[in-house]
């Protein structure tokens, strides 16, 4: 069964940094794209940070010049550095990987930026 599966949130100070994983299971075949989402408490997710096989990336606005996504050379794993994190950034940090054609969610894992 291909899973996907965050790691490395947590709590982290205001202008502090974390990095985040995403690794992909399961599955003989390396993804085409993966993302960053999050979604924080009572609003709707959103999109963060995607890269594609090519290596090509995008952000949202909120996060350009902060935050960085990467990814291994078989894109099966995808990290996403987190700079100058702000109470803001504070949500569940959800990954999204296209196999193949088919969308695979994680379960999310929870960063928190407070002092």
């Amino acid at each position: 069964q291909v899973q996907v599966m965050e790691s490395g949130g947590g709590l982290v100070q205001p202008g502090g940094s974390l990095r985040l994983s995403c690794v992909i299971s399961g599955s003989i075949h390396s993804a085409n794209a993966m993302s960053w989402y999050r979604q924080a408490a009572g609003k709707e997710r959103e999109f963060v940070a995607g890269i594609v096989s090519g290596g090509n990336t995008k952000y949202t606005d909120s996060v350009k010049g902060r935050f960085a996504i990467s990814r291994d050379h078989a894109m099966k794993t995808v990290y996403l550095q987190m700079n100058t994190v702000q109470p803001e950034d504070t949500a569940v940090y959800f990954c999204n990987a296209l196999i193949r054609g088919a969308t695979l969610w994680g379960q999310g894992t929870q960063v928190t930026v407070s002092s």
